[in-house]
């Protein structure tokens, strides 16, 4: 996935100027809806690359008595918790025009 290498996308939140998320849709509205659908695109993905990782470690066990730590299942986790939240990258993206949106309903008129 293309998020892992997005090393300019702050990992803590930030202050964003309003004036600049409206300025490809002309409604700061539009604009946040569009951020949060492209948000939950990158969360799913994010979950099902994560899950696919993790699903190596799996155990056919389901006893909670043999609970095994495996280092490298840690250190995926931590990595994925490190990334940044998919709503930044998401902010991101749409500030750079990296995002491809369309408004049927403006297309009818």
């Amino acid at each position: 996935m293309s998020q892992n290498k997005n090393t300019s996308v702050p990992s803590s939140t930030v202050t964003r100027d309003l004036r600049q998320l409206d300025k490809g849709t002309d409604n700061i509205y539009e604009s946040i809806v569009v951020i949060s659908k492209r948000a939950n695109q990158i969360a799913v993905d994010v979950k099902e690359e994560l899950n696919g990782k993790l699903s190596e470690f799996a155990s056919n066990n389901d006893n909670l008595e043999e609970v095994f730590e495996n280092r490298e299942q840690i250190e995926i986790s931590k990595h994925y918790e490190r990334m940044p939240k998919a709503s930044l990258v998401a902010v991101d993206e749409f500030l750079n025009d990296k995002v491809y949106f369309r408004n049927p309903s403006k297309e009818q008129d």
